[in-house]
This record gives C-alpha cells, sequence and structure tokens, in this order.
C-alpha cells in the first residue's frame, strides 16, 4: 500500500505541471490584465483624465511585473510555490494568494465534504431500497426524484430558491453565514444553528445532484447483484433477506460508487462554487469569478491548482478504498501469497 501511494504521488507531479502550465495560458489568453482594471477605476472613481489613468496603469504592471513575458510570469510564480510555497501577491484583495485561500477554502471544503456525505448516505440508502422495492410506487416515486436530481441544472435551481427567498418570503439576510448579531461571537448551538438557517440552500442544491447520481447507481449495481449465484446460496442456505441484501449484496453493489469517490470531492466542490455564485457567498466560487473579471491571475491559477490537487487525492483515496472494500483488488502490482 505504502509503495502504491508513492507511486500514485509522484506520478501526479508531473500532472500538476503540466495542468499549471496549461491553467496559466489559458488565465492570460484573454486581453487585458489588472491594468486595465486599475485604469478603469482611475477613471471612474476618482475623475483621471485616460492619459493619467494609462501611466497610473502602466506604473502598476512595471512594479509587479506584469510587463514581463509569460514564460517569466510563469516561472516566477511557479518556483514561489514550490520553494517557499508562496502563491504571489493577490493584486485585486491586496494581500498573499494564501491568505485569500485561507479564508475562503476551507469553509468551501467544509461545505463540500457536508454535502457529499448526505449525498452518499442519502443517496445509498434511498437506492437500496429502491432496488429492494423494484417496480413498486416507491420505487416510481425514488425514481422520478433521481432523474429530476440529474437534469435540473445546479445554478437554475439556486436562482429559484434564491427568488422565493427574496421575493416570496422577504428573507434579507443572504450571501452570509451567519447574522450580524453572531459577528464576532464565539461558536456555540446558537451561532451553529443561525450558520444552518443560512447555508441550508446550498447544501441543498449542491446536494441533490450527487444524491441522485448515488440513488440511481446504487438502485442499478444491486439489482445486478441481487440477481447473482452467491446471492441464492445464500438464500438458499437460509440466511434472512436482510442479511443476504446487507451483507452480500450490498457491498459488492458499491465498486462503482466508491470508484466514484475520484472525482466527487471536486464535483462537489463545483456544485458549491455554482450556487455559492448565486447566493454571494465568500467561498472558492465568487473568489475565482472576481479574480478572472479583474485580471488577478494568482487567485485565479491557485484556486485551479487546488481543485486539481482535490481531483488527484480522491483518486488515491478511492484506490485504497477499494482494496480495502475488496481484498482480491491489489495495489501497485501487489500479490497475493
Amino acid at each position: 500500500m505504502l509503495r502504491f501511494l508513492v507511486f500514485r504521488i509522484l506520478g501526479a507531479i508531473p500532472i500538476l505541471i503540466l495542468l499549471s502550465i496549461v491553467t496559466f495560458l489559458i488565465i492570460q489568453a484573454p486581453p487585458g490584465d489588472y491594468g486595465d482594471y486599475i485604469r478603469t477605476m482611475a477613471i471612474n472613481r476618482t475623475g483621471a483624465t485616460a492619459e493619467q489613468a494609462q501611466a497610473m496603469a502602466e506604473a502598476y504592471r512595471a512594479a509587479n511585473g506584469l510587463n514581463d513575458p509569460l514564460i517569466v510570469q510563469y516561472f516566477r510564480w511557479i518556483t514561489g510555490v514550490v520553494t517557499r510555497f508562496d502563491f504571489g501577491q493577490s493584486l485585486y484583495y491586496n494581500k498573499p494568494v494564501g491568505d485569500v485561500v485561507a479564508e475562503r477554502l476551507p469553509r468551501t471544503i467544509l461545505l463540500a465534504l457536508t454535502c457529499h456525505i448526505l449525498a452518499s448516505v442519502i443517496g445509498i440508502s434511498l437506492g437500496i431500497l429502491a432496488a429492494t422495492r423494484q417496480y413498486s410506487w416507491v420505487d416510481t416515486v425514488l425514481g422520478f426524484i433521481s432523474f429530476m436530481g440529474m437534469t435540473i441544472p445546479r445554478f437554475l435551481l439556486a436562482i429559484i430558491i434564491l427568488y422565493v427567498l427574496v421575493f416570496r418570503l422577504g428573507v434579507n439576510e443572504i450571501g452570509s453565514f451567519n447574522s450580524a448579531h453572531w459577528g464576532g461571537q464565539p461558536w456555540g448551538w446558537g451561532r451553529f444553528v443561525d450558520l444552518v438557517a443560512h447555508v441550508w440552500p446550498v447544501v441543498l442544491v449542491a446536494t441533490i445532484g450527487g444524491l441522485a447520481y448515488n440513488m440511481r447507481v446504487m438502485r442499478a449495481n444491486l439489482l445486478d447483484v441481487l440477481n447473482s449465484q452467491y446471492v441464492e446460496t445464500a438464500r438458499a442456505k437460509g440466511l434472512p433477506e436482510s442479511a443476504v441484501i446487507m451483507r452480500h449484496a450490498v457491498p459488492n453493489a458499491l465498486h462503482p460508487l466508491v470508484a466514484y469517490q475520484g472525482v466527487v470531492l471536486p464535483y462537489m466542490l463545483t456544485g458549491e462554487i455554482e450556487v455559492a455564485i448565486v447566493f454571494g457567498l465568500a467561498t472558492v466560487g465568487p473568489a475565482i469569478v472576481g479574480s478572472m473579471g479583474v485580471g488577478d491571475v494568482w487567485v485565479t491559477a491557485t484556486f485551479v491548482m487546488v481543485l486539481a490537487v482535490t481531483l488527484i487525492i480522491g483518486n488515491i483515496i478511492s484506490d485504497v478504498l477499494l482494496a480495502l472494500l475488496d481484498p482480491r483488488i491489489r495495489l501497485g502490482g501487489e500479490k497475493s501469497n
């Protein structure tokens, strides 16, 4: 297992380097940079003339190395990341990119993990329920829920919920994790309840897609496994049906879902990002969109790399879980004695 982990980590390094280059080039491809944002703000907010604003923009570019060739900018950034774990200085937030990531990433990952746990537990449970009641009204209702969850775009559902909350129910505190009353106060049960009251739309929308997928895959796999010969043998031995399902059928039906864990965290992160953009929460999503809009390349590149790292980590975890779930699977060329 240790050998497998070492090889997977070493194999991920070239992928991350290539991805960093491609990401950097894509981000820099659109015309304009943060100097253009400086020029626009100088004209609109300070009343500077076009010549003065252009001079301010050029001075900012020169001071921050934005006039350097792309290859120089890239190597300056990647060298800082590798040697000093320095992701650069955010142009828009005027602070180290690491501080921006530290402020927003933990909240994003916590929301994504919450959505993942709920989607897995509820989706797999409903999938088992649907498979064991095939063609019943329960199976029909759950099938409809699964279909709707996988077809309705998450951002559209988020917009609908936002419209109902703001324009129909008169909710005013949108786009924050807590009410102003709890600002600066220590964590407790009251603040946690207030947090849930603010983030439940994000959790709901981001969970639905994963829940629907887990339910659908679990139902299909379990139905296939229930018709296997070893399951019929277990029934013939007189085992209770619940034991046959939970001890023999379900573990084997979980294999595709465990493999799916390799991409589920980035999937949940992107789902949270979409919904957070609609609701304006201070997570990764608005930071990525805002940084791209003003040309803050270091923030955008760093967050994209973070998503890439979560994908690689997720795939490694899924391989390890598969090996633990099924001893017949050997990792890294291991052979059974």
